[in-house]
C-alpha cells in the first residue's frame, strides 16, 4: 500500500489539505499522465497532479491504522 503527504492544494482546497497523508491507488494511466490517483477528503478516489504530493513510507503499524481510517 502506497501513501503520499499533500504539499499543494492549489484549485483543490475542498478536496486536499496541506500536510495530510492519502492513500494511494495504482493506475497507470494516471502515471502516464504526470497524474495520482488518490482517496481524497470525499472519501472517494479522484485524480490529481503529482506535483501536489510528495511519496513517504510508513511503517507496517501505521499503515495498518490508517487503512481503518
Amino acid at each position: 500500500m502506497n501513501f503520499v503527504v499533500c504539499i499543494k492544494n492549489t484549485d483543490y482546497a475542498a478536496s486536499l489539505e496541506v500536510r495530510k497523508i492519502y492513500q494511494v491507488l495504482p493506475d497507470s494511466k494516471a502515471d502516464r499522465h504526470q497524474m495520482i490517483r488518490v482517496i481524497d477528503e470525499s472519501g472517494e478516489d479522484y485524480l490529481y497532479p503529482n506535483s501536489y504530493f510528495m511519496p513517504i513510507e510508513l511503517s507496517a503499524p501505521l499503515q495498518q491504522v490508517l487503512k481503518m481510517s
